[in-house]
């Protein structure tokens, strides 16, 4: 049996054709050229897929069922992304026009960070488990909830599990979505690299030295390494702002605990590289303030295992269940 995930991209679109294990055998990509009518990116997607199975030897016929992983909001049960804004889709029937330029019989969607969720429960850190949660850390803060091997995305509209536009400071800084004090808005690579560019900001004014700016320059920009390098370097400036950004990682980690007490809570996202660093003192903090601190069963705070393929196996294991 042969499986097809397909990670559609604000930037690339990626494709993996899969085994029934989830392995990806061959993947190839394409650039998406977001700005197209979505149609157009639809085509494109369909051509590599037909790339990708004719050097293999195969046919349509081949493919048990296609998954795709979209950002924006998504109706899976109708093969609709409702709205994206990275990409020209609104109320765009995703799944239909897919089938018209590559006509398998079974084809699903689901949201990005929905199916990256899927993917590490599947094939990651978090296989084995019977529920499990999943945040990325990036431009945004993403999310996902698996029970039982299913996505749960709420109600109708596939909006759940939002869980960057929790609150974590009730009127603190604006977020994107509209609100004041969500996680999205301390615990994103965003913010913290626009909060060492504060940071570095007022210690300009101040004209008082630190290894932020020496980082920086030898980077050629700000970015959410920044503070982590300063701190390694022994800057008090640099540890502030790491301690800061874990502090508030830790309270969204904790409150997402407390609400879906998962086997398995999996981190993603460019900050993870900075493992320990990261994780032994938001360990220490979770394992603090959690409400089943006195528990012998306690949730596994995990760095995410798949990375970059995560969004082709996610999407791959789709439908995995029908």
């Amino acid at each position: 049996m042969y499986i097809l995930g397909i990670d559609l991209g604000g930037t690339n679109i990626a494709i993996g054709l899969c085994n029934e294990r989830l392995e990806i055998l061959d993947k190839d990509s394409v650039p998406t050229c977001a700005e197209r009518e979505g149609e157009e990116i639809v085509c494109d997607m369909a051509a590599l897929c037909k790339k990708i199975i004719d050097r293999n030897g195969l046919t349509v016929k081949d493919i048990a069922r296609v998954g795709i992983a979209a950002p924006g909001s998504i109706d899976d049960i109708n093969g609709i992304v409702e709205y994206s804004n990275n990409l020209k889709m609104e109320n765009f029937p995703i799944t239909e026009i897919f089938k018209k330029y590559f006509p398998a019989e079974r084809v699903y969607i689901a949201n990005d960070a929905n199916a990256a969720a899927l993917a590490e429960d599947l094939a990651g850190a978090a296989k084995g488990s019977r529920v499990s949660l999943m945040i990325t850390l990036g431009t945004g803060v993403g999310g996902g909830v698996i029970i039982n091997h299913k996505i749960y995305a709420g109600s109708a509209n596939g909006g759940g599990t939002e869980l960057g536009h929790t609150v974590i400071c009730s009127g603190g800084r604006q977020c994107t979505c509209g609100r004041r004090g969500c996680l999205e808005a301390y615990a994103s690579a965003t913010a913290l690299t626009e909060m060492t560019e504060q940071t570095m900001y007022g210690l300009k004014i101040k004209g008082i030295p630190s290894k932020l700016f020496e980082v920086a320059k030898k980077e050629g920009k700000v970015s959410a390494r920044t503070a982590f390098d300063a701190m390694r370097l022994g800057d008090p400036y640099g540890q502030k702002l790491v301690d800061d950004y874990i502090f508030y990682l830790a309270e969204g980690v904790t409150n997402m605990i407390n609400i879906f007490q998962p086997d398995v809570l999996t981190i993603g996202g460019g900050v993870c590289n900075e493992k320990d660093y990261l994780m032994i003192p938001l360990l220490r903090h979770v394992e603090r303030d959690q409400y089943t601190r006195d528990s012998k069963n306690k949730t596994k705070i995990m760095i995410a295992k798949l990375k970059n393929d995560a969004g082709i196996i996610g999407a791959a294991g789709l439908g995995c269940e029908a």
